[in-house]
């Protein structure tokens, strides 16, 4: 069987338990008087008996996914001759690779010998095996889940308290789970880069002011000069960064103004979703549109004013990843603004005061926390964005705070140290991590200004 029809398969089972539990909890609930008689409504009664079937039995089903490929190679390995048992785990890997891809059709059958032909009717039967005993096991354990819960079912039953504290559990895993992922890529960007300030001191990568991470292999070799500084990329993110922002946050914040407080409802309709289909643009588009028309507009541009201007420069990525942020600050400042109480208008209009000094005065201030929170979020989309900067800005590591020239970002950098066969013992390499560190604290440090502005301004406005 394949493991989607044992996905669907209890997927069945578990609605199948559900209508069981709960037509068996109607038909107690009437025989003792009607339903009010029942300690939980009939639906709480079919969850429960659905979650006893399907999370047993969906547990067993990952564990056998997570499980089942290393078996039947631990199987597979055991069968072949004692000379290839002998040979390295790369060796064994390469070779168990061609008799699994010659049982899947992608390899032909001139490249394997006779062992590995052998050994491949082997997997497949083993696979067959497998998914036949998936299928049995996860099938026979859904169904016992639920019959037990359904003969557990009976008027005094707190069913409700039951899926509510199994919800719970739930919930709590998944909050869980994600804590563990954000530490899991914490502590791994965090070793990694470890090793790298091993071989490259953290005051020269902090510190240092040129960046050029071109390790030298031979020692007479050119073009290698080794430096890790820090500050050229920093500076290149922050320049392209400030004048996105510079973009979008007039022009979203006041879009934002507009279409909550004077706009008509039709034409908010209309024009707020139009809006929003920037959002939905892939980044690519934006880079070659950076690339093919902005670039150069602003590169004849600056020469008819006598400036010179790079053909690839942070101005013209810096504008148009401002275009593509503007979606963000306008859409979600909209939100915060519409989500004032009108008693706040209201009063500010009845005293007296225009449209434009309520705007101002009241709900401004008031809306300030979750406008606040947009533009971090905006800030923390334009520190992370790649192809716009790789197709407008190019990669050029220049210490330098002037738009009109060449710059590259730290993302950028990343994608460049890591394209391509690398080996992972090379300062080259373990320099993206670093830097993958330290844009991490960067994000975080941002996120603690942003927390302590609303913070403030919410307890001087609640």
């Amino acid at each position: 069987m394949q493991t989607s029809t044992v996905f669907l398969t209890l997927l069945g089972l578990c609605a199948l338990s559900f209508f069981v539990g709960r037509h068996r909890s109607r038909i107690l609930g009437m025989a003792g008087g009607g339903l009010g008689s029942l300690n939980s409504l009939p639906k709480h009664y079919g969850y429960m008996a659905a979650l006893w079937a399907g999370l047993p039995a969906f547990f067993l089903f990952l564990a056998w996914l997570a499980l089942e490929g290393h078996f039947i190679q631990s199987m597979v390995v055991a069968s072949l001759p004692a000379e290839i048992q002998a040979m390295s785990d790369d060796e064994i890997g390469l070779y168990y690779n061609q008799l699994v891809g010659y049982a899947q059709g992608s390899v032909d059958r001139s490249m394997l010998n006779e062992d590995q032909i052998a050994a491949a009717n082997n997997y497949q039967q083993l696979v067959a095996k497998g998914q036949a005993m998936k299928f049995l096991l996860v099938g026979s354990l859904a169904v016992l889940g639920g019959m037990l819960a359904t003969i557990r079912v009976s008027p005094e039953l707190r069913a409700r308290n039951h899926v509510e504290n199994i919800f719970k559990w739930i919930l709590f895993s998944c909050s869980f789970i994600a804590v563990l992922t954000t530490l899991g890529i914490v502590l791994s960007v965090l070793f990694e880069a470890i090793r790298f300030f091993q071989v490259i001191t953290i005051s020269d990568f902090l510190l240092g002011l040129q960046w050029s991470p071109q390790m030298a292999i031979r020692a007479d070799q050119v073009g290698a000069s080794g430096s890790f500084g820090f500050v050229p990329l920093l500076v290149g993110t922050l320049l392209i960064s400030f004048v996105a922002m510079f973009i979008a946050v007039p022009i979203g914040l006041m879009s934002a103004i507009y279409l909550s407080e004077y706009a008509s409802r039709r034409f908010r309709a209309i024009t707020k979703p139009v809006l929003e289909i920037l959002a939905g643009v892939p980044t690519v588009v934006y880079g070659f549109f950076a690339a093919l028309t902005v670039a150069p507009f602003i590169r004849d541009l600056g020469e008819s004013l006598g400036l010179t201007v790079a053909s690839e420069s942070a101005l013209a990525a810096g504008l148009v990843m401002g275009i593509m942020i503007i979606p963000f600050v306008m859409s979600l400042s909209d939100d915060i603004i519409s989500a004032v109480p009108d008693s706040m208008r209201e009063a500010s209009l009845g005293m007296g005061a225009t449209m434009n000094e309520t705007i101002r005065k009241v709900l401004m201030p008031a809306a300030l926390p979750g406008i606040v929170g947009g533009i971090l979020l905006a800030v923390s989309r334009a520190i992370g964005e790649t192809m716009i900067v790789v197709m407008a800005a190019g990669l050029s590591a220049k210490l330098t705070v002037n738009p009109l020239e060449a710059v590259t970002t730290i993302t950028v950098q990343i994608v460049t140290l890591l394209v391509g066969d690398q080996e992972f013992d090379s300062p080259k390499t373990l320099a993206a991590f670093a830097l993958g560190l330290v844009l991490f604290f960067v994000t975080l440090s941002l996120n603690v200004i942003a927390l302590y502005v609303v913070r403030k301004y919410r307890e001087q406005y609640d």
